[in-house]
């Protein structure tokens, strides 16, 4: 479940300005304000039930765009190769070609 949490806390952060008002508030409540179905429900005056199946609805828009744009995947292979190069860096054998190597990774993903 953490894991979920973690993956559509950044799936939002990527994709929440193409959400709707609605969308993106009841994801906020419930991913980031760690808000319930039902403390939702009430502060919108709805039915659990209605909020559950936006969340629900929200969630596959984001996979979607995700499958689509991939900028969460691009985000974490950043994250990868910037921590090799950190890697490279604190051995003190600079391999220079190695570095280049991971600049031209990263270039490649945009």
């Amino acid at each position: 479940m953490l894991e979920k949490t973690t993956r559509m806390n950044y799936l939002y952060d990527f994709y929440q300005t193409l959400l709707t008002p609605k969308q993106s508030s009841y994801m906020s409540l419930y991913y980031l304000n760690d808000f319930s179905l039902g403390e939702i429900a009430e502060e919108y005056e709805i039915s659990r039930q209605a909020v559950y199946d936006n969340i629900k609805r929200t969630e596959i828009m984001l996979e979607e765009y995700e499958a689509k744009l991939e900028l969460f995947q691009k985000f974490q292979e950043r994250l990868n190769i910037y921590e090799q190069m950190k890697e490279i860096l604190q051995q003190e054998a600079n391999s220079k070609d190695e570095l280049l190597s991971m600049i031209e990774m990263l270039e490649k993903l945009d």
